[in-house]
């Protein structure tokens, strides 16, 4: 029987593409990196035109669905006014101590009308609270979920950073207890009871075949292996890739290593088109804003993205010829068409799995017919096609595309193909 995702996963698919802002203390520590230990006092934090409302705006132009925001890295800086943490922005000048980062960012996400996610990182090396007193840190780790849960309304996505719990033992079921309870309905990513998963590397890139129905996951780049999971269950991959080269967080010396609208349309289709879905990060400034660069370009990146899929060729609707053939026709083709008589160019074609059931195709082909005698010519051949899958190929001459199923767990059924001509 196979593994059916749930609403909440399926959902989350159909968010596609979202927005990670590493914002915190490392923000005005240009130069620090994760793990080094140099100190970095909260009197430095102080964001004078913090705009997340300018943020998130960005990343709705973009046609981002969703974005997550650093409550806390790796360094213990609170972007929140915590009670259990002498290291928070309630310790730094900014607003006089009386600001709140979160609270200005979920804001701003309602107001665009963009899903809520919340990074969190489990382990930490600054602050007062020690990371390896395992019953001290549960109890601190868990009082900072529970403001984050408590104190902002619905939060849609919360995200766990593996990075630094290679070694380390939490008290998962009471963990996971407080975040069911506080949230029913929010969606965790990776570490404990979760509902997305890491795809293994940092650079947005799904490989091929990409299987989402896992017994192990990957959770970090320090671990020399995957985790095994308590159960095999349906994880869909989320890929997660930086803006720029280097860091995470802002720094004005890696500014030339923006990304290229070329790239980042490439990296959508190794990951969305391969059934995951993109998670781009830009780390707003030391002002409290994006990046000129950055933003500029995640604008254009998503101008592309309209332009190249924003309206498929005027081909008629799916139809199903039989269990393992489905097509779509550019309207009337006559059988003997020397003319090439509604034809056209197409290079890729879209296709969606319905995978309500469970995800069931493992290797198919894409065929297109060819003006006059009705000859077809395979043109792609692919392994899975879950949510989504981006089939790019040559430029053909065709009024017909067919993708036949080859080899599937099951009576396979597909929800939608699309043709495109989108050239370079």
């Amino acid at each position: 029987m196979k593994i059916k995702p749930t609403q909440k996963q399926l959902d989350f698919l159909d968010w596609e593409f979202g927005i990670f802002f590493h914002f915190g203390i490392r923000s005005f520590f240009p130069g620090h990196k994760d793990w080094d230990g140099r100190p970095m006092p909260a009197s430095a934090f102080n964001p004078a035109q913090l705009d997340c409302k300018q943020w998130v705006r960005t990343a709705k132009n973009a046609g981002a669905k969703y974005c997550i925001l650093t409550t806390k890295h790796h360094d213990g800086f609170a972007n929140w006014p915590s009670k259990y943490s002498d290291y928070s922005v309630a310790q730094s000048p900014w607003q006089d101590g009386k600001g709140d980062v979160v609270k200005e960012y979920v804001e701003a996400c309602r107001a665009y009308g963009l899903k809520v996610g919340l990074y969190y990182s489990p382990a930490q090396w600054g602050g007062t609270v020690k990371f390896d007193n395992p019953v001290e840190y549960d109890d601190y780790f868990i009082n900072q979920i529970s403001e984050l849960l408590t104190n902002y309304g619905q939060i849609d996505y919360l995200w766990f950073d593996g990075c630094g719990s290679e070694n380390h033992e939490y008290d998962k079921p009471r963990i996971v207890s407080t975040i069911r309870t506080l949230q029913p309905g929010i969606r965790i990513f990776d570490m404990w009871d979760p509902e997305s998963r890491w795809v293994g590397n940092e650079d947005g890139y799904a490989d091929m075949p990409n299987v989402n129905v896992v017994d192990q996951s990957e959770f970090s780049i320090f671990a020399d292996e995957a985790r095994p999971l308590d159960t095999t269950r349906y994880l869909p991959a989320e890929c997660d890739m930086r803006m720029r080269s280097g860091t995470w967080f802002d720094c004005e010396a890696n500014a030339d290593t923006v990304r290229s609208v070329e790239e980042l349309l490439g990296i959508w289709e190794y990951s969305v088109g391969r059934g995951a879905n993109l998670l781009l990060n830009i780390g707003p400034d030391s002002r409290g804003l994006l990046p000129e660069p950055d933003a500029a370009r995640l604008l254009e990146f998503g101008q592309a993205l309209r332009a190249r899929y924003g309206e498929p060729l005027p081909f008629n609707s799916m139809v199903q010829e039989n269990e393992t053939l489905w097509s779509i026709i550019n309207g009337w083709l006559p059988d003997w068409n020397p003319h090439n008589i509604n034809t056209t160019l197409v290079d890729t074609l879209v296709i969606e799995e319905d995978i309500t059931e469970g995800e069931a195709v493992s290797e198919f082909r894409v065929l297109a017919t060819l003006p006059g005698v009705g000859k077809t010519c395979c043109v792609y051949r692919g392994c899975t096609i879950g949510h989504k899958a981006i089939c790019r190929f040559p430029a053909i001459r065709t009024g017909k595309l067919r993708v036949e199923v080859l080899a599937s767990d099951g009576p396979a059924k597909l929800k939608s193909m699309k043709a495109y001509y989108v050239g370079k």
